[in-house]
């Protein structure tokens, strides 16, 4: 079965039913007025006067009004005609339903979710999801509340993504949910809106609010975070020392300053990697003797 998608309904504007309905309730009393004086054959007034207030009343009570970023959803006996998105007074076909669906943008926070990254840590994720409605069409008929049917996708959204990224990553090259936190959001707009397409709903912007390690592995994770950024911390320092040896050593070569032989060069290396890749200030001691 296809999909039903929203089409614009037959409406015009309300001011000119008012003023042709009250015409006509107005003209019903003026020739109810007029039975008195035709007892003799009051059968036309009366149906007259009848069919003029019939036809007020229903030009009147199709009358409506759509605020701004609103739209009315028309259904006759069971059937969908249309939707009106023009804001206004508005009037339509009286005998049709007339559905209020609300176009602004809305947000929503979800439940805080325990799941476990791909890593296997369990963490706790929640997410602000800001949607609106696109097709009333497909809001209002091809799922059952198009409110809670995003809610739950969402949720099943955000608990997908949490288990497909690490919670933290020390390799820039690895997204992660702490540390690539637009990538992550792009990722779960693409997701949620690949689930909710269906309801005519759009995902507009979707951002992780809450984020952390559950309580029974907090104290652990944290002091397994900090020990991981100090190894990745100590295997930069330790790169770039090495880099600096290397270049002094190949400008000392170059420049023909000193000529090093190999047990000197050994020695040079060892000190200059303790100065460069010690916590603390290094204390040079000054030789006053010779070289060797």
């Amino acid at each position: 079965m296809a999909a039903m998608k929203e089409r614009l309904a037959i409406s015009s504007s309300g001011w000119l039913a008012i003023i042709f309905g009250i015409g006509a309730l107005v003209a019903s009393a003026v020739v109810f007025s007029l039975i008195r004086e035709h007892q003799q054959a009051p059968g036309p007034y009366v149906g007259g006067g009848i069919a003029l207030l019939v036809t007020g009343f229903v030009l009147l009570s199709g009358n409506f009004v759509v605020g701004p970023n609103e739209a009315r959803v028309l259904t006759f006996f069971g059937r969908y005609t249309g939707t009106v998105r023009d804001p206004g007074l508005r009037w339509a076909n009286p005998f049709t339903t007339k559905r209020e669906v609300s176009l602004r943008a809305r947000n929503f926070e979800t439940a805080k979710i325990k799941v476990n990254d791909i890593e296997g840590n369990p963490i706790e994720i929640a997410a602000v999801v800001v949607w609106r409605v696109v097709d009333t069409a497909q809001a209002m008929f091809e799922v059952e509340n198009f409110q809670q049917y995003v809610h739950i996708q969402a949720e099943a959204a955000v608990r997908n993504l949490a288990m497909h990224h690490p919670y933290d990553s020390h390799d820039d090259k690895v997204v992660s949910l702490r540390g690539q936190s637009d990538l992550v959001a792009a990722q779960l707009v693409k997701e949620i809106n690949d689930k909710v397409k269906a309801a005519g709903v759009e995902v507009i912007d979707a951002r992780i609010a809450h984020l952390a390690y559950a309580q029974e592995i907090a104290q652990a994770m944290l002091q397994r975070q900090q020990a991981g950024a100090i190894i990745a911390a100590r295997t930069r320092i330790v790169e770039g020392a090495v880099s600096m040896v290397e270049m002094a050593l190949d400008q000392l070569s170059k420049r023909g300053i000193v000529e090093l032989d190999a047990e000197r060069k050994a020695a040079m290396v060892s000190n200059l990697l303790v100065v460069l890749c010690g916590e603390r200030g290094s204390q040079p001691v000054v030789n006053t003797g010779s070289l060797y």
